[in-house]
C-alpha cells in the first residue's frame, strides 16, 4: 500500500495510529539530531520527523532527501509540541514520527522553485508546465475550474437540460474568425474544420426536438491572440426552444447566481443590471463596461456648436471624463495620457482644471465665457476637478475615452479587488460595416435574429437594425454572449444577402441548415459562456493561461512539446499535401 491517508487528512483524531503517506518533499530541515520534512500532495502538507532513535537507517537515508523527491513514509501520528503547532496547515497540530522511508523517485534540480511566490519568466513556466502546475495557487485554480464545471453540469441537468456532444470535425463555414483546417486522407483535397463554436449543430438539435441542450465544449479559432484568448478554448454552450430573450437571460442569470454562491459563497444582486449598447458605449466607451468604478464619459458637443476653437470645429463628437478632485494628478501624468490617446489614434487630448472656481490651464484660454459656464453647469464642476476631452469621429471619441477611463482606474487605484459587477448589455446593432471588405458583417454571427420591428426593413436601413442579442459582462470582461436565432428560411436568406453571401455560397456553406429550417424549426435561442474567462475572474487571475492546464503562448506555440511542429513527408503524401515556403 502506497498510502493509507493523504497529506491533508490527519489531525488529533488520528493520534497513535500507524499511517503511510506518499508525496513530494516540499521542504527539508536538518536540526542535527532530528530531520524535519514537509511532505506535500494534492490535498495538503504534513510534517514528518526522522529520529535516529526510531530508525537509524531511515534517518541516514533522510539526509539525502532534496526538494521534490518522491517518497513514501510509514510512522506514528504524534501531537506537535504546543510551541510548534502551525495554524496555517489543516494538519498543523500533528506530525508523523517516521519508522520507515522509501524513496520512490529522485529529482534533478528544478528550473524554478515550486512555490507560489516565484519571479520567473512565463516562458520558462510554460516550458516546464508540469512543474508549474505543482505550485499551490495554480494547482488549486485548476481544481476550482473542475469544481465550476461540475456545478454547471449539476445545475443544468437539474433544470432539465440534456448534455449532447457535437462533432469536432465539421464543415468549414464562414463565422467570423479563421478556421483551423484538418485535411482528409480518404477524400484527397478536401478538409474538415475544427468548430469555432457548435452554432449550427445546436440549432439543428432544436429542429430535432431537443428542448434544452447544453455542452461543455472545446472551440477553435485561428486568430490573433492576447492574454484572454487562446486558439482553443472552452464554452458552456446552451440552446433552448420556444424562448424569447427574457427566457434565456433568466436561465443564464440564475446559473451565474448559483455559481457565485457555490464557488465564492457570495450572493450577487438580482436581477442583474441591464444596459443598452448605446448607453454602454457612450457612457463607458465600451460594450463591455467595467462598473467597479464611477468614472463616466459625458457628451459635450452641443456646448461647442459655435466655438472658435479649431480643435473642436468640424468634428463628429466631443466628449469628456471628469476626475473629481484631480489636483494630485501631475502634468507629467497628463502628458502620458495625451501620449496614450495619440497611440490609440486620437488627434489629441485636451484638458483643463478647476481652480478658484474658474476653468483654468489647458484649453481654458480657447474657451468663451459662455462655454465655460455651460461646462461648469453640465459637469457640476468643483474646485480641483480635472477634465479630459476628446474631439474626433464618433466611434473613436468613445473608444479612446473608454481606454483612458480604464488606464485612469489603474493609475488612481479605483478598482477594489474581489469586487464583482455584472451587467447585461442588450440592443446591439445587428450589423457593422467593414470598410476593408466593403460590406456589412454580423456583429455576433449570421444566425442572429433582428428584432421583430426590423424584420420588414432588413434591406432599407441595415445600419439601424437592432439584434435580438445579449451579452453578460463581469468586471469589464464579456463572460457570455447569445441571441435569439433566425428560425425562418426566408429571413435567413435575407440575412445572407445583407452580408454579401451569394445564394450559391449560402447553399454551399449552409445548405444543410437552410434545409433543416424548412422542416418545422421552432423559435429558439441560446447563449455561450467563456469558461476560461469566467474561471479566470472567479479565481482572481489576470490571464486565462493561468486557468488552462496546458496553454499556448500569444503566438499559439506550445513551449512544452513545441507544437506546432513539422511532420514526416510520408504523412503529407498520405494527405495529398505539399508545403510551400512563403
Amino acid at each position: 500500500m502506497l498510502r493509507t491517508h493523504t497529506c491533508g487528512a490527519l489531525s488529533n483524531t488520528n493520534l497513535k495510529q500507524i499511517v503511510t503517506l506518499s508525496g513530494w518533499v516540499k521542504k527539508r530541515r536538518d536540526h542535527g539530531g532530528l530531520i524535519f520534512v514537509d511532505l506535500r500532495d494534492q490535498y495538503g502538507v504534513t510534517q514528518i520527523v526522522f529520529n535516529p532513535k526510531n530508525n537509524l537507517p531511515a534517518f541516514e537515508a533522510a539526509k539525502a532527501l532534496r526538494n521534490e523527491f518522491v517518497i513514501k513514509v510509514t510512522g506514528i501520528v504524534e501531537p506537535r509540541p504546543e510551541d510548534a503547532e502551525n495554524s496555517d496547515l489543516t494538519t498543523g497540530d500533528i506530525e508523523i514520527n517516521v519508522e520507515e522511508l522509501e524513496i520512490l523517485n529522485t529529482v534533478k534540480t528544478t528550473p524554478f522553485e515550486i512555490d507560489n511566490d516565484i519571479n520567473v519568466n512565463e516562458e520558462i513556466r510554460l516550458k516546464y508546465r508540469y512543474l508549474d502546475l505543482r505550485r499551490e495557487k495554480i494547482h488549486n485554480d485548476i481544481r476550482t475550474r473542475s469544481t465550476i464545471t461540475s456545478h454547471v453540469r449539476h445545475y443544468l441537468v437539474k433544470e432539465g437540460f440534456c448534455e449532447i456532444e457535437t462533432p469536432i470535425l465539421m464543415k468549414s463555414t464562414p463565422e467570423g474568425a479563421r478556421d483551423f483546417l484538418v485535411p482528409s486522407r480518404n477524400f484527397a483535397g478536401k478538409f474538415y474544420a475544427l468548430p469555432q463554436s457548435p452554432q449550427t449543430y445546436k440549432q439543428l438539435l432544436m429542429v430535432s426536438g431537443f428542448d434544452k441542450y447544453f455542452q461543455v465544449v472545446r472551440c477553435f479559432r485561428d486568430e490573433d491572440l492576447r492574454k484572454d484568448r487562446q486558439p482553443e478554448f472552452t464554452q458552456i454552450d446552451l440552446e433552448l426552444s420556444f424562448v424569447e430573450e427574457e427566457d434565456v437571460i433568466s436561465v443564464a442569470s440564475n446559473l451565474v447566481q448559483y455559481l457565485f454562491k457555490q464557488v465564492l459563497n457570495l450572493d450577487i444582486e438580482m436581477p442583474i443590471k441591464r444596459m443598452g449598447y448605446k448607453e454602454a458605449f457612450e457612457v463607458y466607451g465600451s460594450d463591455k463596461p467595467d462598473l467597479r468604478f464611477d468614472l463616466k464619459i459625458e457628451k459635450i458637443k452641443d456646448i461647442f456648436q459655435n466655438t472658435e476653437f479649431n480643435a473642436f470645429k468640424s468634428v463628429q463628437e466631443i466628449a469628456c471624463i471628469k476626475i473629481s478632485d484631480g489636483k494630485n494628478i501631475t502634468r507629467k501624468q497628463i502628458d502620458n495620457l495625451i501620449l496614450d490617446a495619440k497611440k490609440l489614434g486620437a488627434k489629441g487630448l485636451s484638458f483643463f482644471r478647476v481652480a478658484a472656481d474658474e476653468i483654468a490651464t489647458g484649453v481654458a484660454k480657447f474657451l468663451t465665457g459662455e462655454e465655460k459656464e455651460n461646462l461648469k453647469t453640465r459637469l457640476s464642476l468643483q474646485e480641483g476637478d480635472l477634465v479630459l476631452i476628446i474631439a474626433d469621429e464618433y466611434q473613436s471619441t468613445f473608444e479612446i475615452l473608454g481606454q483612458i477611463r480604464l488606464n485612469l482606474a489603474n493609475q488612481l487605484n479605483l478598482i477594489t479587488e474581489k469586487k464583482y459587477k455584472l451587467v447585461w448589455i442588450t440592443d446591439f446593432p445587428l450589423l457593422e460595416y467593414d470598410s476593408e471588405e466593403q460590406r456589412y458583417v454580423a456583429r455576433h454571427h449570421p444566425f442572429t435574429s433582428p428584432t421583430v420591428k426590423d424584420l420588414e426593413n432588413l434591406e432599407e436601413n441595415p445600419e439601424d437594425i437592432t439584434a435580438r442579442a445579449y451579452d453578460l459582462v463581469l468586471n469589464g470582461s464579456e463572460i457570455a454572449g447569445g441571441s435569439i436565432r433566425i428560425h425562418d428560411t426566408l429571413v435567413q436568406q435575407k440575412m445572407f444577402k445583407l452580408l454579401g453571401i451569394s445564394k450559391e455560397e449560402a447553399e454551399s456553406k449552409f445548405g444543410f441548415l437552410l434545409d433543416a429550417l424548412k422542416y418545422g424549426a421552432p423559435p429558439h435561442g441560446g447563449i455561450a459562456f467563456g469558461l476560461d474567462r469566467l474561471v479566470m475572474i472567479l479565481t482572481g487571475n489576470d490571464s486565462i493561461r493561468d486557468v488552462i492546464a496546458f496553454p499556448k503562448t500569444n503566438s499559439g506555440l506550445s513551449l512544452m512539446d513545441m507544437a506546432p511542429s513539422e511532420v514526416d513527408k510520408k504523412q503529407l503524401q498520405e494527405l495529398s499535401l505539399k508545403t510551400i515556403k512563403h
